[in-house]
């Protein structure tokens, strides 16, 4: 455990401003608070933060943060307040342990909800003050160093998942690579210590084997490099047993087929002599096609800035050389706590505030759509475990995706509303389908349209959880105005069909009989089927609910003809409060009926569909619905005919030649029956009613190559 007074003198190296006076009053209150209190190692409790001040202190942070690592069990683990702390060391470092605590309780969670709700707590802290999340990925460093030291296997793994799945991919958004490393190697011993003792095995027996191989490559590196000029100092470094592991299960080869186990990092004094070292490195040695990353002139997104290429090198070995200067080295280590290492005279204010890292912004809007924690949880991890991808605006603006990522997510990064009145994309230059993936380099244009909306299908192929939260809102919010929408025709027809009045008084009284908050709810409720019209009319007039009621219960006539308390369709979209039924496959000009489901809205059948015999015994469930004149409804409907066609040559060009000069589009064809002479289709024509559908199956009638034709129900 480090001394007091190691603490301050390790400080004290990069920062001689340093205030001696906080930090060794820091160190005494954080001993004397803990006082007696154990880890499960047996070591004095207060050993902890200590250890978490010289993990900060490592990383070169500033006096604020090396309090706030001493400091920051105090509130949770003692009887010690936020004022005390205040008063003490001032409202900054209260403020930062503040942040902190609201997140301990992670660690101490076990219900996937509770780790989401205490997972959002931590993006709300670090969007004030990164130092926040710099001093827990600190305490989870020490609390993984000794996690052997807890007895209990279930624990253990636990916290390694939570570590692997949580804090070592925020470490690598943030740029501290040396610390991601270590926590998924450490993460990865608990998790699967059979698959790590073989790497670590493996990678023993080839030190034993190579015996001084990399120093005889490195040597030959510095000699190439400075017989041309250039300064340099060449590393050879061994990856950890996770990283070679990652690799091998994601490119599925074996450990002997790899071929970056031993990464050699050339460091340089200038940009000039990184792009100088890499011709160096191509004209001594044969360069591994498609294997040269420049993240020099596009930076990854956590400010990684570095030449990466693959050379048959020396030795004839196939080796992997990363190229940076000592700044970029620094900042390849240390991520953004570089740009909090101490400068003399340097003005830090700017880099407080967390809200300055994009991707924090990007985690913040999704928090603000997400409808709970667990939803914010599932879509962060989306934003923060994919490989990456990087694309370009029309104006040249780099925009770094996951992989897998579509215009759609494109469009939401660069702005939400471009992401909501997106409804196409160009890709260098050539208009492709919004589902179509984006590869590196590619030049993306959104093309956009003033009346356009998210499509719900988009949530099946997007790959950001900023698109897909943004998208799941928008289907929530337009779901619920459906059914208040639905709801409210429905009531509007039960009121008047029990020649009651429904005025705002009444609407009131069945929400506080029914024990609805607001009108709306009540609409709502009505919409989902949750409650009947004739149960909210009952509930406001029950002397008239007689005769209201007996004609509800009973069966819709077969014969269609709509009454005259009819709901419109008007203004709902289909797939939201209302649904047509795939058996039947309605059209404007049917006669049709609707079957409230409970919590799913309406679905819409023609009056002679056969599933309707599945709800005689539940006449409540039936809906009088017309077709209303100038609908909202969408100009194309799919109907389904039936067809038997004579297996001949061209006649299924005949038949969709047919349907097109019709002004028909074929959405689906399905063979159902093979027979020699004769084939039976299926095919879902989009429509714009029952006389378009007409139209197209009396031309498909005429055809000599069609057998017959009907149209298929239920």
């Amino acid at each position: 455990m480090l001394r007091q007074f190691e603490l301050v003198e390790r400080v004290r190296t990069y920062d001689t401003a340093v205030d001696e006076d906080a930090l060794n009053r820091a160190y005494v209150f954080a001993m004397m608070a803990h006082g007696t209190q154990t880890r499960a190692s047996g070591d004095p409790y207060y050993s902890h933060p200590v250890e978490v001040a010289g993990i900060l202190a490592d990383m070169r942070l500033d006096g604020s943060s090396i309090i706030t690592g001493l400091l920051h069990d105090t509130v949770e683990d003692t009887d010690t307040t936020l004022e005390e702390i205040s008063d003490q060391f001032g409202p900054q470092i209260a403020q930062l342990v503040d942040g902190v605590t609201k997140l301990s309780l992670l660690e101490l969670q076990s219900e996937n909800t509770k780790q989401a709700e205490n997972f959002r707590k931590l993006f709300l802290a670090m969007s004030e003050d990164i130092r926040v999340l710099l001093v827990k990925l600190a305490d989870r460093l020490h609390n993984m160093r000794t996690l052997h030291h807890v007895k209990s296997e279930e624990k253990r793994r636990r916290v390694a998942r939570e570590t692997m799945e949580i804090y070592a991919p925020l470490a690598d958004r943030i740029g501290m690579q040396a610390l991601k490393d270590e926590l998924e190697d450490l993460a990865f011993k608990e998790i699967n210590p059979t698959a790590r003792a073989s790497v670590v095995e493996r990678l023993r027996y080839l030190r034993e084997e190579g015996g001084d191989l990399v120093p005889r490559i490195v040597e030959r590196m510095k000699q190439t490099l400075h017989e041309t000029g250039l300064q340099a100092e060449v590393i050879g470094r061994e990856k950890r047993p996770h990283s070679i592991w990652r690799k091998m299960q994601h490119k599925n080869v074996t450990f002997e087929q790899l071929s970056d186990i031993v990464a050699f990092r050339v460091e340089v004094e200038s940009l000039t002599d990184c792009y100088g070292a890499l011709g160096v490195m191509h004209g001594a040695w044969p360069a591994v096609p498609g294997r040269f990353k420049d993240y020099i002139s596009t930076p990854k997104p956590n400010g990684y800035r570095s030449l990466h290429t693959t050379v048959y090198g020396p030795e004839h070995q196939r080796l992997e050389i990363q190229i940076r200067t000592t700044e970029m080295q620094e900042i390849a280590d240390f991520g953004v706590a570089a740009h909090w290492s101490y400068r003399a005279g340097e003005d830090r204010a700017s880099l407080q505030d967390g809200r300055q890292y994009r991707w924090v912004r990007e985690l913040l809007e999704i928090l603000d759509h997400a409808s709970d924690p667990e939803e914010f949880l599932e879509h962060t991890k989306l934003e923060m475990f994919q490989d990456q991808v990087f694309c370009f605006s029309p104006k040249g603006d780099l925009i770094a995706l996951p992989r897998g990522s579509t215009p759609v997510d494109f469009a939401y990064a660069v702005h939400t509303d471009i992401g909501d009145t997106c409804v196409g994309a160009k890709i260098n230059g050539q208009i492709n389908q919004l589902r179509t993936i984006l590869q590196n380099g590619d030049q993306v244009e959104i093309i956009r349209s003033t009346v356009a909306a998210p499509s719900p299908t988009w949530e099946r192929f997007v790959a950001t959880g900023k698109a897909r939260s943004r998208i799941r809102r928008f289907v929530r919010v337009k779901e619920r105005d459906e059914y208040v929408r639905l709801g409210e025709a429905i009531l509007e027809r039960g009121f008047a069909q029990a020649d009651c009045d429904m005025s705002k008084k009444a609407l009131k009284h069945a929400c506080r009989l029914l024990k609805l908050r607001t009108t709306e709810d009540l609409f709502a409720a009505v919409g989902l089927g949750d409650v009947t019209g004739m149960q909210v009319v009952g509930a406001v007039y029950p002397e008239a609910v007689g005769a209201g009621q007996a004609e509800e219960n009973l069966p819709r006539p077969r014969d269609g003809s709509a009454g005259d308390h009819a709901v419109p369709l008007r203004g709902l979209i289909p797939g939201m409060a209302v649904h047509f039924s795939n058996c039947c496959h309605p059209l404007p000009g049917d006669r049709i009926v609707g079957i409230v489901t409970t919590g799913k809205g309406v679905a819409i059948h023609t009056i002679d569909c056969d599933m309707l015999q599945q709800f005689e015994e539940t006449p409540e469930r039936w809906l009088d619905v017309a077709w209303s004149v100038g609908t909202d409804l969408p100009e194309k409907h799919v109907g389904r005919i039936h067809v038997v066609v004579v297996n001949e040559p061209g006649t299924l060009g005949t038949i969709t030649t047919l349907i097109g000069s019709n002004n028909g589009n074929i959405s689906n064809l399905k063979f159902t029956n093979r027979a020699t002479d004769f084939f039976e289709m299926h095919i879902d024509v989009e429509v714009r009613d029952v006389r378009h559908l007409t139209n197209i199956m009396a031309a498909l009638r005429a055809s000599p190559s069609v057998a017959s034709i009907e149209r298929t129900r239920g």
